[in-house]
């Protein structure tokens, strides 16, 4: 199942069960803390929490959601900012595998996290979102669960500022190659004289429904698949490693005559690692291709290019720009 990033109140999410940034002694706290209880119904749920009474840096504990529209509540609390010296990576680390763990361990089959410490307990965003992509991705090597990544905006989420302006350039470079192009080729059309008397000779080639047949080029599904074998991946590693879910690829799988939507074609090519040439030919196949007008598909071919192929750090810089993500 895939991860995905969206923009929302956690307080909303429709989910079996969302996580609480809780503190230590499980009161009603502010921020992501405060909006939970509030909404869960603050006397219940505290209610709850005192009976459980107190829950270590690094831990989990679970109740029931409630008055929200999910089912159940997993509280962990997130290590507090001092500088990166005092165990935080590894206990931030923990919440979210002992989170997940948990929501395993208790049969659910769907979770939304904030992004654990980065409010008042002040973890930097960029290495937070960095550790919780990580963690969740080694849990969605073993597990099928859905799981979001909430955010309220953009604000409240980033990549390095380095990052950004990087691709920002490049964006900038590509479309104004395209401007420039543009206007050369309609320079090109106003020097051209074509005599309209000039005769053209039309040359008719007819060929027999097997001869056009065999011309026919590989269906999306009989190339993927073909990619698919020759980098030696299984079925599970491809569609895991692409962020998508199993059930599309089942269904890519069995009809061979269905065509995806270019953000699964791209999450494709993505997790098979393929060049630039071997993913416009990918995407060939169903009917697309890379524009450089569109800012989703540079964003794309800009890791690409580089041979960036961590669908994570791709939908990240994708949700930091309002792209569509990769996968499902």
């Amino acid at each position: 199942m895939p991860l995905q990033i969206v923009r929302n109140d956690i307080t909303k999410m429709n989910t079996e069960a969302i996580v609480n940034a809780a503190n230590s002694s499980l009161k009603i706290g502010g921020g992501v803390c405060g909006a939970i209880f509030r909404a869960a119904g603050p006397k219940q749920l505290q209610e709850a929490c005192d009976r459980i009474g107190y829950c270590a840096v690094g831990e989990a504990v679970h109740t029931d959601g409630f008055a929200l529209d999910a089912k159940y509540i997993i509280h962990t609390v997130g290590p507090v900012w001092e500088g990166g010296g005092r165990n935080e990576e590894m206990l931030l680390r923990n919440c979210y595998r002992n989170s997940l763990v948990l929501a395993a361990e208790l049969g659910y089959e769907s979770i939304a996290f904030p992004l654990i410490s980065t409010g008042i307990f002040g973890y930097p965003k960029e290495p937070a979102l960095r550790v919780a992509t990580e963690e969740i991705d080694a849990f969605l090597d073993e597990y099928d669960m859905d799981i979001y990544l909430v955010v309220l905006d953009k604000q409240s989420f980033g990549i390095s500022e380095k990052l950004y302006e990087s691709i920002e350039t490049f964006i900038d470079e590509q479309e104004a190659a395209v401007l420039e192009e543009r206007a050369g080729r309609y320079q090109d059309r106003r020097e051209m004289e074509i005599p309209m008397s000039a005769p053209i000779e039309i040359v008719e080639q007819q060929l027999s429904l097997e001869e056009f047949l065999e011309e026919v080029d590989e269906s999306f599904s009989q190339r993927l698949f073909r990619f698919i074998d020759d980098r030696g991946m299984t079925d599970a590693e491809t569609y895991k490693k692409a962020n998508l879910d199993k059930k599309l690829f089942s269904k890519i799988r069995n009809s061979p005559g269905y065509t995806p939507k270019k953000k699964t074609i791209l999450a494709f090519a993505i997790a098979l690692e393929l060049e630039l040439d071997e993913t416009e030919e990918l995407l060939g196949t169903a009917g697309y291709r890379l524009s450089n007008s569109h800012k989703f598909d540079l964003i794309v071919r800009y890791f690409i290019e580089r041979e960036q192929y961590n669908i994570f750090e791709i939908n990240e810089a994708l949700f930091a720009f309002d792209e569509a993500l990769l996968g499902s």
